[in-house]
């Protein structure tokens, strides 16, 4: 799946990432968050997985906290 646009934000803790996009739609800008796991592969190349183990499971919830928080942030500033 080859995608050009790049997220407007990404936060990372350890081998946990949230990358978050922007949309500009009829109701205006919303905001979508991929989470993935990187890891090396058996070629000891980078990749990345969106699943995960019993032991992400926290860092993917502080992850998705900072995301809609950043997220909120974003449409408050928008507000003024």
């Amino acid at each position: 799946m080859a995608n050009s646009k790049k997220p407007v934000h990404e936060l990372r803790m350890g081998r946990i990432r949230a990358a978050i996009w922007e949309n500009d739609t009829k109701n205006g800008t919303v905001h979508n968050v991929t989470v993935s796991r990187l890891y090396k592969d058996d070629n000891d190349k980078w990749s990345d997985s969106t699943s995960f183990g019993r032991d992400d499971l926290p860092i993917v919830a502080k992850v998705t906290d900072k995301a809609h928080s950043w997220i909120f942030e974003q449409s408050g500033a928008a507000e003024g």
